[in-house]
């Protein structure tokens, strides 16, 4: 069946890009604003929409991925999903609406698809911003999708380093507030007696050292987005405060009478249990429930081990700008083994660490494994993951290929013998008492002290 022309025309009108096809998923037209944004150089009709936005050979939901089309079939309604799709400029998060047509019957005869880029998002290394394609981030990246063109308060929950102020600027720029401010407020860093003339403003006088009148970061983000980071360490008594803020949309200057309304969006965020917190009666419930109106859980580095190497290749960038670094599969394989309790931020310090100790253009195990040594943690998640000298082989139940394991083994093994020879080679440089004294501060005996220095080859 051939849809009506008027409908080709309709089509050709909308301002956003559309495609349309059939029950069997042969796009039937494009229209020019998805021929300039996703097809530029080629004719999508006739094709696939499965072969042209993921080169699939089969239908997406065959492929492990969630059809809207499906969707669409069994609920019978319009069906909205996030997919990674190829476009001309590479791949991108792409939002996806659908809507099936009927024909005379009441029969599902043709689908029309909306599509919208996400920009706040990328899929690929080297990229800026918020970057991944495991299953758990592309979940949270639906959710963000989802709320962010609406006016719903959002409360982010993750763990410190996971992005939490990247996650509520993509929030802000996917809105239809993205043209105005987003307004960030570190509610841990601000003491108590300033955070009510902080938030809200004072007038002249209203307290000593007032002595002009001040709007507050409310009023700055007018018509924008207001974000409330370490919303949890917000003291109890300006909790009623901002409660009456997000019940009434108004507020106060300190030392004012006068009602001020606002017009913000609020997303707020965590590391703390909140619901722990509102048991101890340490935050209010109520506020919880203000605040909280769409929770979005913001996985840890741990829970989407597959997009460290992607973020990695993009903090390297970051950290050397003026050098063309690049890393060796064993200095994935090590960093994939890490649980990041700093999360990307960790994750981030680590590559300077590990950039700062290469000559070269390649980061390979001996750097990581060094900067890792050299870090806090100096354990780290090798003692369970990547074997020591004194360990054997990691466990069968490693997630890595037998392969993998012995590389990474062999690695580890030789990059920690260099880095003790090295650092017990300049401390013996450097001491000018006896080996005994050397001994005491190294917290072993002076004849393990000549063991190692044997074993080292050391002079």
């Amino acid at each position: 069946m051939k849809p009506l022309p008027e409908l080709m025309s309709f089509l050709e009108g909308l301002a956003e890009p559309h495609i349309l096809f059939d029950t069997q998923y042969r796009i039937l037209a494009a229209n020019a604003a998805y021929r300039r944004q996703f097809s530029p150089d080629r004719s999508v009709v006739g094709r696939s929409c499965f072969e042209v936005s993921h080169h699939f050979s089969v239908p997406c939901d065959q492929a492990g991925e969630s059809c809207p089309l499906v969707k669409a079939r069994e609920s019978g309604q319009r069906e909205r999903v996030l997919h990674l799709h190829h476009t001309a400029r590479g791949e991108e998060y792409v939002n996806i609406e659908l809507a099936p047509l009927l024909n005379a019957a009441g029969e599902q005869a043709f689908f029309i698809e909306k599509m919208e880029s996400m920009r706040v998002a990328q899929g690929r290394a080297g990229a800026q911003g918020l970057i991944g394609r495991s299953a758990q981030f592309q979940r949270m990246l639906a959710l963000v999708a989802r709320v962010a063109p609406s006016m719903a308060t959002v409360l982010l929950l993750g763990e410190s380093g996971t992005g939490k102020e990247l996650v509520a600027s993509a929030v802000h720029d996917a809105s239809s507030r993205a043209n105005r401010a987003l307004v960030p407020v570190d509610c841990s860093s601000l003491p108590e007696n300033l955070f009510e003339s902080e938030l809200f403003g004072h007038e002249r006088g209203a307290f000593t050292g007032a002595n002009t009148a001040r709007g507050g970061l409310v009023e700055a983000a007018s018509g924008g987005t207001l974000f409330l980071d370490e919303v949890g360490d917000i003291p109890l008594t300006m909790q009623v405060k901002l409660l009456r803020l997000l019940e009434t949309g108004t507020y106060r200057r300190v030392g004012s009478t006068e009602q001020r309304r606002a017009d913000i969006r609020v997303v707020s965020a965590t590391h703390r249990d909140l619901d722990q917190m509102v048991a101890q009666e340490r935050f209010r419930e109520d506020l919880y429930y203000r605040l909280s109106t769409f929770p979005i859980h913001l996985p840890a580095l741990r829970e989407r081990r597959d997009d460290i190497s992607l973020l990695a290749v993009s903090l390297l960038t970051r950290v050397a700008p003026k050098r063309k670094l690049s890393l060796s599969d064993l200095a994935i394989d090590l960093l994939q083994a890490q649980d990041f309790p700093g999360n990307v931020r960790e994750l981030r310090n680590l590559l300077e660490r590990a950039a700062l100790l290469c000559d070269g253009d390649v980061l390979d195990a001996g750097h990581v494994e060094q900067a890792l040594k050299s870090g806090r943690r100096p354990a780290s998640a090798l003692t369970s993951r990547v074997p020591v000298p004194h360990q054997t082989m990691l466990a069968e139940s490693s997630p890595w290929s037998a392969s993998a394991r012995t590389r990474i083994a062999t690695a580890a093994s030789g990059a920690l013998k260099s880095i003790e020879r090295s650092a017990l080679g300049d401390m013996l440089k450097a001491h000018r008492g006896s080996r005994s004294e050397l001994a005491a501060q190294l917290g072993i005996s002076e004849r393990s002290l000549y063991r190692k220095i044997r074993a080292l080859k050391l002079p």
